[in-house]
């Protein structure tokens, strides 16, 4: 799955256009490196996200195209 749909299908992201433009803007990471919106998200891939001050890091524990909303936190674990 691409990482700007799994951003937006995990909740992490509200929309997929602004998942895109985090990505263009530079401000995703996955695996330590700089992540393009097309990047293949696997299991195990850790994603780091900054939101101004703020940076959240998430490892991916499941890939799936649709997910309940209340099923969303069980695509990814939040990291210290």
């Amino acid at each position: 799955m691409r990482l700007d749909k799994f951003l937006k299908v995990s909740r992490l992201i509200k929309r997929r256009t602004i998942a895109n433009e985090a990505c263009d803007g530079e401000r995703i990471m996955v695996n330590g490196r700089q992540a393009k919106a097309s990047y293949q998200v696997k299991v195990g891939d850790i994603i780091e996200i900054a939101f101004g001050q703020r940076t959240m890091k998430v490892e991916v524990l499941n890939v799936a195209e649709h997910v309940l909303k209340n099923d969303a936190s069980g695509l990814y674990r939040e990291i210290e």
